[in-house]
């Protein structure tokens, strides 16, 4: 047999061998699937409704009502107080609240805004958010606040300074009342920790609100405060809006300044995979906070330029070609991405491009591979940088009860202490073949091109079911190794009555042309 023929039938029998563990892994995906549903039994609690109909009011629009003294900030803020006081015991979504210095604030903004000091204009202009409170995940610091990122060991730490973002908020105005529920180290996608416990989906508490952003998603779907500000690594912005039914977007590489968040990035690689961004209910609200919080780097995104979405090119992809150990996108997603499609070509007059990115399937591996970093590993990271853990013993623990960390965090220590090392062979060869799809997808979409992709593969997942499927993030995590900006947009909900919706990308530096200025349209 020739040389040729035998790469030939190696190469053939790879790809039955993937097609084989796909079968497999669909079979068993359905199994875990029933198993969680026999477990779950009857559709859980959902949040109470809302009766003050100013909490569904935009973030903007609450601005522009202090502003000119239709409402009080006061006014405005006890209602979101009134409402957490309200859900917060069902879906444990606030961990720490500054209600008191809060409502100092806000009568603050309150008399400033009566004593004339500035118009209306110069109100709207300098001071955009002044009086509006809003909160954000228990990572990114707020001075005064416990700064835990959901890690036992800092379960009594105070931040001393606001992050860059929150500092720019207040800057705007803006008020902020609480810190909301993370996973341990947020490196997960369901929010839990042995802080401060678990949070519940408001649309079905027997469900997940994802990670690490969850407890922001939640309480934006709850209509807990005006806006939120999450962060991103591998899809903890979209993810947990996705799951919840709100508005998320990941920013551009290096736009919004991280500092502040916790963990800190261990190489600036890695600082270019995490992204700060607005979580909220509103579209209206995703372009104004993003230019706060990008500061003096929002001028590189040009956000006040104006779009005509029909200079712009679709593209969509309705699943990743193949990944291995992925669950398949819910039939639901599917058809809803081809009505946004069918909707683009009957009232937009554009007719979006099917594509077929066969580098996708490879997304799970394109971004552990990624990930390997110079600096402290994970099992360092768990002690908070003081020594190491004894992942064997705590794991130990673990299943007496007596560990301080979370089962899967455990299991991300161990996985990364099994992956490639930095520099080493591996991980170069994973760096090559992001540099490469991301080459194929700048390409792609040039600077006028808008990607339409799945956010992740179903609805939200039952607690706990995550840990039988733990790569279905992928979805969003190979668009943080690649640089892109993404937004999560909610388009109603499933035949289970939970919330469904897809992600709109773009090419880097593009949030305004595409991803902001299209979700209007979709």
């Amino acid at each position: 047999m020739s040389i040729g023929a035998m790469s030939d039938n190696r190469s053939l029998g790879r790809k039955y061998y993937k097609a084989t563990l796909r079968i497999v892994y669909r079979m068993y995906d359905f199994l875990v699937r029933m198993l969680f549903t026999l477990i779950y039994g009857k559709t859980g609690k959902k949040m109470p409704p809302i009766r003050n109909l100013l909490l569904l009011d935009s973030a903007s629009t609450l601005a522009y009502k202090i502003r000119t003294k239709k409402v009080t900030s006061e006014e405005v803020l006890n209602s979101f107080i009134d409402r957490i006081t309200e859900i917060n015991p069902l879906l444990n979504c606030l961990v720490a609240d500054r209600y008191h210095e809060a409502r100092q604030e806000a009568k603050a903004a309150d008399d400033f805004i009566r004593s004339g000091t500035m118009s209306e204009a110069q109100l709207a202009k300098e001071k955009p958010f002044l009086g509006v409170p809003f909160t954000t995940k228990d990572c990114i610091a707020v001075k005064g606040l416990i700064h835990t990122s959901g890690l036992y060991k800092r379960r009594h730490i105070i931040a001393e300074e606001d992050a860059d973002c929150i500092a720019y908020l207040k800057r705007s105005g803006a008020i902020p009342i609480g810190l909301t529920n993370v996973s341990e180290l947020c490196m997960w996608w369901e929010s839990s920790n042995v802080i401060h416990g678990r949070t519940n989906n408001p649309y079905d508490t027997n469900h997940i609100v994802g990670g690490s952003s969850g407890g922001e998603g939640c309480i934006q779907a709850a209509a807990g405060s005006a806006f939120g500000v999450g962060s991103d690594i591998g899809g903890s912005i979209r993810m947990p809006s996705f799951f919840n039914g709100v508005f998320g977007h990941k920013p551009s590489k290096c736009i919004v300044s991280n500092i502040g968040q916790y963990p800190v990035p261990n190489s600036d690689e890695q600082n270019s995979f995490l992204g700060i961004g607005p979580i909220c209910r509103r579209a209206d609200d995703l372009l104004p906070l993003l230019k706060i919080i990008a500061d003096k780097n929002a001028v590189e995104l040009k956000l006040d330029e104006p779009v005509d979405i029909k200079n712009l090119k679709f593209f969509y992809q309705e699943h990743d070609t193949g990944g291995t150990f992925v669950s398949a996108v819910n039939p639901e997603i599917r058809q809803l991405l081809r009505k946004l499609v069918y909707h683009l070509e009957k009232n937009v007059k554009i007719k979006p491009e099917r594509v077929e990115m066969k580098s996708f399937a490879r997304s799970n591996a394109m971004w552990m591979g990624n990930m390997t970093n110079p600096g402290p590993n994970f099992q360092e990271q768990l002690s908070n940088l003081q020594g190491n853990i004894n992942i064997w013993f705590e794991f130990l623990k673990w299943l007496l009860r007596l560990s301080n960390h979370t089962f899967i965090a455990l299991c991300t220590a161990w996985v990364e202490k099994m992956g490639p090392q930095y520099n080493s062979e591996k991980h170069l060869f994973w760096v090559r073949q992001r540099d490469e799809f991301r080459r194929d997808l700048v390409d792609l979409l040039g600077e006028d091109g808008v990607f339409l992709y799945p956010t992740h593969p179903t609805p939200a997942p039952y607690h706990n079911e995550p840990l039988f499927k733990p790569f279905n993030f992928s979805y969003t995590s190979i668009i943080n190794v690649l640089g892109f900006p993404a937004t999560h947009c909610p388009m109603g909900l499933s035949s289970d009555g939970l919330p469904i919706g897809i992600q709109v990308i773009a090419n880097d530096k593009n949030d305004r042309r595409v991803t902001i200025y299209v979700i209007h349209y979709v």
